[in-house]
């Protein structure tokens, strides 16, 4: 569950932390409800880019803090998202390379908090994450990032295929994680670069891959097939790190 702070019920504080211009990640609405000041938070979540989930009433009930919902429960982001031109201007004014970590759909909060940990350690710019099916910048993420998340950039994107494509005309190439690829050891990682990480359970996504230029695989000598999103992550970067600094 959110940190109360972040969860915001009941149809005019929803309403309100729009107008304030807070950073509305989720928003759970009454499934069929369609009076006014539902269709203005509709309107508002759609201006903002808000993922809209319609839920039945026992789900919202089971959410609700304060048990005075009236149809609509909303997450708040716990930092503000960055624009992925913040994270390329960022690569410029320390006159580097740009290191993007783009994530295809993390939804272990923990997992996110960690890779952008990581991100902060290794050098990287940025970290950029899709709307859909992933969690946003949550308190759990914030808590889980150890304080990274004040340094680091993340930035929000509709569709990763299509970003990768405009990084691409910025001169990055990408590279993605996945069990059947090149042994990360024999890739040439120098130069501007998006790491690509996927999904705890399904890995990249089938359209995220075929726009990446390299596919790496960690070498494993185990008996289990693969690790966790945020270590393989880390793996990886640090393979990269090592590239950068000869």
């Amino acid at each position: 569950m959110e940190h109360t702070e972040f969860t915001i019920e009941g149809r005019n504080a929803v309403i309100e932390a729009f107008r304030a211009g807070r950073t509305i990640d989720k928003l759970f609405i009454l499934d069929g409800c369609q009076d006014g000041p539902i269709l203005t938070i509709k309107r508002e979540a759609v201006k903002h880019g808000s993922l809209i989930k319609y839920v039945a009433k026992e789900r919202l009930d089971q959410m609700s803090e304060t048990g005075k919902h009236q149809g609509v429960i909303a997450y708040a982001a716990a930092y503000e998202y960055a624009e992925v031109e913040d994270i390329l201007q960022k690569a410029r004014d320390k006159g580097e390379a740009p290191f993007i970590f783009l994530l295809d759909n993390i939804e272990d909060p923990h997992n996110l908090g960690a890779i952008i940990r990581t991100a902060n350690l290794a050098g990287a710019h940025g970290v950029i994450i899709p709307k859909n099916r992933a969690v946003g910048l949550t308190a759990t993420v914030a808590k889980a990032s150890a304080g990274a998340l004040n340094y680091t950039p993340v930035a929000k994107v509709t569709n990763l295929g299509q970003t990768i494509e405009e990084l691409k005309k910025e001169g990055l190439w990408f590279v993605c994680a996945d069990m059947d690829g090149t042994q990360m050891y024999q890739l040439d990682l120098k130069g501007p670069i998006g790491l690509v990480i996927g999904n705890e359970g399904n890995g990249v996504g089938r359209l995220v891959k075929e726009k990446c230029d390299f596919v790496a695989s960690i070498p494993m000598q185990g008996d289990i097939d693969s690790l966790n999103a945020s270590v393989a992550a880390g793996v990886l970067a640090y393979e990269i790190v090592r590239q950068r600094l000869q």
